[in-house]
């Protein structure tokens, strides 16, 4: 009997079978998971999400009990510094300008986030978001001839100071004005261009487990592109025939796993909707995550950031934009029914930036978004 037991387990038609069999229970369980939504399903939905959340918070329980020292530090810490934060003293002159300073990061932080989280799905927060507060900060800049701009109200509202800034003179030298700029809009840039590089972590870890354990789960769009660059590769090797962006992508890969953290830094440095695949990249060759995510974050927060706020700064100058203007007369037909509105938009905003600090504008928008999207 011991015989047959060991035949039958060695048996390649047994382990085929068995395999054909795990692979068809894979499949199954992919079409139920993919079918599993609140508007088909929603009790089973809502059974799972509870189970979920409750096998969710048991371990979280655990690891929290497993490490009672390091819990019972960071308990001491936040209630502390919940104290010095909601007890009145002298201490809050300090306080106040430090959170707001702490929340103005975060929020930065967090829509850079958003705007690389996804495979490229991500919410476009440069043309949204910092892209307009950088235009809005170079017009105000040329318009008040200053970038002391009173604070508060600035970085929520930008009003021209009483007083022009006596060095301030843009049309000496065009690239010290420039360069004034992009140190006035460093932090948020900066901030923003960090949360790039951090959405950039989840596609990363994702496939370094998944090469680590020797397989992905079949539900996440990454695995999915995981697999696609597999298949990629296995062309390579076939000689198959790919169409050009098949071959970009996988010139990524090349450069990404042949020079290591420069290749990295090359790639994220450069504006291309292809560094979506570089944590894909990096995680399945086992990149070291300092190598990675410090090319990443070099690339992305300093080196790239640098060229959008140039190319923004420089595009929103106002000798620029009054040559725009004036060109607009010799578009034929809507050339002067365009050129009067926008001529009496950009009045309007450059008197809302000598209004008194603490007066009300006009509603009119969001002058940090329409100055940029009109």
């Amino acid at each position: 009997m011991s015989g047959v037991s060991r035949r039958s387990k060695s048996d390649p038609q047994v382990n085929g079978s068995t395999k054909h069999k795990m692979a068809m229970d894979r499949e199954e369980l992919k079409k139920e998971r993919a079918s599993l939504v609140l508007w088909r399903h929603p009790l089973r939905t809502l059974y799972y999400a509870t189970l979920e959340m409750a096998h969710f918070l048991k371990s979280s329980l655990q690891r929290m009990l497993h490490h009672r020292v390091l819990m019972t530090m960071v308990f001491l810490l936040t209630a502390a510094i919940a104290f010095v934060i909601n007890v009145q003293g002298p201490h809050q002159k300090v306080i106040e300008p430090f959170l707001k300073n702490i929340w103005w990061c975060v929020y930065w932080l967090g829509l850079g986030v958003l705007s690389s989280v996804g495979l490229g799905t991500g919410l476009h927060t440069f043309l949204l978001y910092l892209g307009p507060y950088i235009a809005s900060v170079t017009l105000a800049a040329y318009e008040c001839q200053s970038l002391d701009f009173p604070q508060p109200p600035y970085p929520d509202e930008i009003i021209c100071p009483d007083q022009p800034n006596l060095h301030w003179d843009a049309s000496a030298s065009v690239w010290s004005a420039v360069l004034a700029i992009m140190a006035k809009v460093r932090l948020e840039a900066f901030m923003w261009g960090a949360g790039t590089a951090l959405g950039e972590l989840p596609p990363y870890f994702m496939a370094r487990a998944a090469r680590l354990s020797g397989g992905a789960d079949d539900d996440d769009d990454e695995d999915d592109e995981l697999r696609n660059l597999e298949e990629l590769q296995r062309k390579q090797l076939n000689h198959e025939d790919m169409t050009l962006y098949e071959r970009a992508k996988l010139g990524v890969e090349k450069i990404i796993e042949r020079v290591g953290f420069f290749g990295i830094l090359a790639c994220a440095s450069i504006p291309n909707p292809l560094f979506d695949l570089a944590g894909i990249t990096c995680g399945h060759f086992l990149v070291p995550f300092w190598t990675f995510f410090g090319a990443t974050l070099i690339g992305k927060a300093v080196i790239k950031m640098h060229i959008q706020k140039l190319f923004v700064i420089i595009a929103f100058n106002e000798p620029l934009i009054e040559a725009a203007v004036a060109m607009l007369a010799k578009v034929p037909y809507i050339g002067p029914k365009v050129q009067e509105p926008f001529k009496e938009f950009l009045a309007r905003q450059k008197s809302k930036l000598h209004r008194k600090v603490g007066s009300s504008s006009s509603s009119d928008g969001h002058s940090v978004s329409s100055v940029y999207c009109f």
